[in-house]
C-alpha cells in the first residue's frame, strides 16, 4: 500500500504552519515600521534649520520637513517669499521659534492660522525662568526683551525637543510612542553634546575667557559655559551698531590683549573687521579666530547642516582660537578640516 500521499500532505500542513508563523512573527517584530510606512508623512514647515533639525529628529520616517530660511539666512531680518506662503498655507503645521526671532514674518503667520492651519512657537512653551533678557532701547523708555537664541544652550534647547514631540502627538496620535522614544533618543545626544562643550570650554585660560561676536546670539552660551561675551550689536541685527560701541570693545579687546574675535554666518562682517582695524591702529594685532553660526546652521547636507555639527563647530572654533584644547575635527570627528 501507498502511504507516500498523506505523509505529503502532513509535510504540507507542517510547512505551511511553519511559515504561517514566521510570517506572524515577523509581522510582530516589524509592525511599528509597518505602521510608519503605511502612514500618510505629516507634512511639517519649520522657519529655521535649528527647529527644522529637531522635527526631523523627533517625527522620523513619519514626516516630510521643510525648512523656509536656509544657511547663511538672518531670521530677524527676513521676509517671506511667495513661494514660502505656499509652501506655509501647504503644511500640515507649521513650527516657528517665536520670540521675535522672525521678527518680519508676523503677518506671513498669521495668515496661516487663518487658513486653519496649526501654527506653533515652541520657544514661547518655554517657562520665562530659563529665558534671559537684555534691556534694548524701545522708543523712549527702556523694555526687557526676550533673547530668543535658545539654541546656543543644548540643555535650553532639549525642552524644545519635548515640545515638538508633544505637538506632533496631538496631531497623530498613532505615533506618540515613536516621538517620544525618538525624542529621549535625541537628547541624549544633546547631552553628549553638552558634555563636549563644558569640558572644551573650560580649558580656555581664564585671561582668555571673552568671546567678541558681530551680535549678542551667545547669551545663553556664555552662562551655560561661564564664558564673558561682548557683542557688537544686540540681540536683533535689526539694531545698527554705533561708532560709540565699536569703540568700548575695542578699547577692552586692547587692555586685555584678547587674541581673537569671531564673524557670523548670517551677519555681514563689516563691524568685525572694523573692531580689527580700531586694535591695530592701537597696537594690538588681534585675528579672525573663525566663522561662527549663529542664526542659521551650514549648509544643508553637510554635518555643520544639523544642529549638533553647528555647535560642534562654534565650540571647537572658540576655543581652539582662545587658547583652549578641543580636537580639529570636534568631539565626533566630523567637522570639515
Amino acid at each position: 500500500m501507498n502511504h507516500s500521499r498523506p505523509t505529503t500532505i502532513v509535510r504540507s500542513v507542517t510547512i505551511s504552519c511553519a511559515l504561517f508563523l514566521l510570517t506572524f512573527l515577523h509581522v510582530g517584530c516589524d509592525g511599528a515600521k509597518a505602521a510608519a510606512e503605511d502612514h500618510e508623512p505629516i507634512n511639517i514647515v519649520a522657519t529655521t534649520g535649528m527647529i527644522g533639525d529637531i522635527a526631523r529628529h523627533v517625527a522620523g520616517e513619519r514626516a516630510e520637513v521643510t525648512v523656509i530660511m536656509g544657511s547663511g539666512t538672518d531670521p530677524h531680518l527676513y521676509r517671506p517669499t511667495r513661494r514660502d506662503m505656499s509652501t506655509l498655507l501647504g503644511a500640515d503645521v507649521v513650527f516657528y521659534h517665536g520670540l521675535n526671532l522672525e521678527g518680519r514674518m508676523g503677518e506671513a503667520l498669521d495668515r496661516v492660522r487663518g487658513a486653519g492651519r496649526p501654527v506653533y512657537a515652541i520657544a514661547e512653551r518655554i517657562s520665562s525662568e530659563y529665558l534671559l533678557d537684555e534691556e534694548e532701547e524701545v522708543g523712549e523708555g527702556e523694555l526687557p526683551i526676550p533673547d530668543p537664541h535658545l539654541w546656543m544652550d543644548p540643555i535650553r534647547w532639549a525642552m524644545v525637543v519635548d515640545i515638538v514631540a508633544e505637538h506632533l502627538a496631538s496631531l497623530d496620535p498613532s505615533g506618540e510612542e515613536d516621538f517620544r522614544a525618538n525624542a529621549a533618543t535625541y537628547r541624549e545626544s544633546l547631552d553628549a553634546l553638552h558634555a563636549y562643550a563644558r569640558e572644551a570650554v573650560a580649558s580656555i585660560p581664564d585671561d582668555r575667557r571673552v568671546l567678541v561676536t558681530a551680535h549678542d546670539a551667545f547669551a545663553y552660551f556664555a552662562e551655560r559655559y561661564d564664558i564673558e561675551v561682548l557683542a557688537i550689536q544686540g540681540i536683533s541685527t535689526e539694531s545698527e551698531a554705533g561708532l560709540r560701541r565699536i569703540e568700548e570693545i575695542v578699547r577692552t579687546v586692547v587692555e586685555r590683549q584678547i587674541p581673537a574675535v569671531f564673524t557670523e554666518t548670517s551677519v555681514p562682517d563689516r563691524n568685525v573687521l572694523a573692531l580689527v582695524e580700531g586694535a591695530k591702529a592701537r597696537g594690538h594685532e588681534v585675528r579672525i579666530g573663525g566663522e561662527l553660526f549663529s542664526d542659521a546652521m551650514g549648509e544643508a547636507g553637510t554635518y555643520e547642516g544639523t544642529y549638533i555639527g553647528m555647535i560642534d563647530h562654534n565650540v571647537t572654533t572658540i576655543v581652539r582660537a582662545l587658547g583652549g584644547e578641543a580636537p580639529e575635527r570636534g568631539f565626533q570627528n566630523k567637522l570639515k578640516e
